[in-house]
This record gives C-alpha cells, structure tokens and sequence, in this order.
C-alpha cells in the first residue's frame, strides 16, 4: 500500500462522500492506468478474473468454441474460459521460462478457435511476435493475460499495447494492488461501449433506466470508487515499486549465472520482463527448496498445472515442454521488499550449494 497519508484521507473522503459504487474516481482511474501501459482504451473491473471473461465475451468467445491457452498459470485464467462455455486447449511451453510458444499455438489452431489467450508467465512476456503472425494468420484475436506483467515490455513498448486485448490483476498480491480489481486494456475503443454494459447487467448506464433496453447478457464485474480511489494512489507511488521488482530480477539475472546445478530462464529477445517472481530451473528441486526453507528463504511452485484438474481432464494431451518446466522451476522473491542486503543473502546461499 502507498503511505497511510497519502492513501487515508483519500479513502475516508470516498468512503463518506455518498458515491462508494463506481462513479468518478473510476473513470479518472481508468484513464490515468491507460498512460501507465500506454494504451487509452481501459475497462476496469472488480477482478481480473471478470476481466478476462469479459475480454472472451468482447472477442466473439461463445458456448462449443475452442480457446488456446496454456496450462502453466493460475486456474482463473482457463476457470474464465470455462465461464464463456469455450473449451481450453492447451499449447505446449517453452520449458526454459514456461511461456507457450508459438509454433505450438499455431499448430493447436483450428477451425473451432476462437481466440488464443497468452499468460506472461512470471513477468516474462511470451513470444508476441510469433503468436501474432499465428493468429493474424487465422483471423483470430489474441488476450493476454497480464496478471503477472504490469512494467513488462515488449519490442520497446509496454505489456498492454500489442494484443486485441490484455488484462492485469491489481489482486493483493500482484505488482499493484487494488485490494482486487481488474484492468482490460483493448485495441478498438468501439467496444468500450459495449464492455461497460458487459459489466453491468447489459445496462447502459448513460440512458434512463426505465427507459433502455437490455439485449445482451450482462454481469455485476463493475470496480468501485473505493477501490478505484486506492488504484489512484497507487498510480502516484508505483513506478519505484515496478523498478525495484525488475532491479531486483536483472540483479538475479547476473548474480546467479554459473552458479552450479541451477538454470536460469531464457526468453525472446524482444521481451524486457517485470520480474513478479524469479525463477530458477534445478533438476533437483526438492533439494534445493529444502536447502533454502533451512535458511529462511521463502520458494514455491506457486501454480499447479491446469491440465491435471479433474474440471480439465477432457482435454489432456501430451506437453513434453510444459512436463519439463515444471517438474524443474521453483520461484523465489524479487519484490520491492527484497532489499540490497536481502538478495545478497539469497544469492549467496545458492552459490553454497544443497
């Protein structure tokens, strides 16, 4: 969180203001998040979960389709496909940074896609230029999913300006926080319209209530003033934050090149990553998370591979790049709180070996 005084009064001016739903602070919010990834066309909404269903929705996703996705993420992103009624497919990764590839998602592409959704494992952006080829190819739309990749960069411009669409999560634990919340950056500003009555009921909140009609579906995936007002404060102070995690990672990068038994990730020369995690590959990850717990350094697998839910199983299929990956990666921190003297340590306690 920003500091309490410049977040609190804000807050307490919102809280008894008599607008706590969304009203102003959510629209200047979405504006002003639009200059932070470079891209004007913003939706916001209370997860990026509802983000990325109502990114499904505004892409053509409908019951019977087929998504291209991946399977090395966090379940909300293939749980959203599911809520559009689409079916995930999953494209294989590079077993170096777990990111799909794009020969892989080409060759799962077929006359039931729909849209592929790309996740930037970790903060690593994936291989845009390759998956856009793929789906322009086909006529397809690609959404990334963001989650992880607020600061990230590709090809010289910012995570949020190279796809039809891209969701962020500003959930408690990502590069920023809303409390929760979603942001959906999108390509064509016609559709804003449109996804604002997808977040509300398919109501359109600029005409008389009992005046318009409702034609589509609609969902309560709205943000609210409260915690748009803390994104607003966020905004003040995250740039020192978003540097320090990618500081931190570029530190990793150099530190713990050569140190014997331990990989480093590997990516497309185009993506400059945000670092949400490190990862380090290890064929004996056992023995080295252990080696690390003994010295008070925290290290998880953080997600479990979607394919091996039982709400998945239909669609198993054999991954020998994704088999890879995860049977090698460990994550350990490179936020903001991960000081000088801190990653030394961390380092330093590799370097000794397990």
């Amino acid at each position: 969180m920003p500091p309490r005084n410049a977040l609190l009064p804000r807050l307490e001016a919102v809280l008894y203001s008599g607008q706590i739903s969304e009203g102003e602070p959510v629209a200047e919010f979405e504006t002003r998040f639009g200059t932070l990834v470079g891209n004007p066309n913003i939706l916001s909404f209370y997860s990026g979960t509802a983000a990325l269903h109502a990114a499904l929705i505004l892409a053509g996703v409908g019951a019977g389709d087929e998504v291209v996705t991946t399977a090395m993420t966090a379940e909300p992103t293939n749980m959203a496909i599911m809520h559009a009624g689409a079916i995930p497919v999953w494209a294989d990764v590079d077993p170096g940074n777990g990111n799909v590839t794009a020969e892989s998602v080409a060759a799962c592409l077929g006359p039931r896609t729909r849209a592929i959704v790309v996740v930037h494992y970790g903060g690593i952006p994936a291989p845009l230029g390759g998956i856009a080829a793929a789906a322009a190819r086909h006529g397809i739309p690609v959404i990334e999913d963001a989650a992880h990749a607020l600061g990230a960069r590709y090809g010289g411009a910012p995570i949020g300006t190279h796809s039809e669409f891209v969701m962020f999560s500003l959930q408690a634990i990502k590069h920023m926080t809303t409390v929760d919340g979603g942001m959906l950056a999108c390509r064509d500003p016609a559709l804003l319209r449109r996804g604002r009555r997808v977040r509300w009921f398919g109501i359109d909140r600029t005409q008389p209530r009992t005046e318009l009609d409702v034609s589509e579906v609609g969902f309560k995936y709205h943000m609210n003033n409260v915690n748009a007002t803390i994104g607003l404060v966020q905004l003040d102070h995250i740039r020192p934050v978003l540097d320090r995690y990618i500081a931190n990672g570029r530190w990793f990068d150099a530190a713990l090149r050569g140190v014997a038994g331990l990989e480093l990730c590997s990516w497309d020369r185009a993506a400059e990553p945000s670092y949400w995690f490190y990862t380090v590959l290890c064929d004996d990850r056992a023995g080295l998370s252990k080696h690390l717990s003994a010295h008070g350094i925290g290290n998880s697998q953080a997600h479990k591979r979607n394919d091996v839910h039982s709400v998945f199983a239909a669609r198993r299929r054999e991954l020998p790049g994704l088999d890879r990956f995860y049977a090698r990666m460990l994550h350990i921190p490179c936020g903001f709180w991960v000081d000088d003297e801190t990653r030394e340590y961390i380092a330093e306690v590799l370097r000794r070996g397990w």
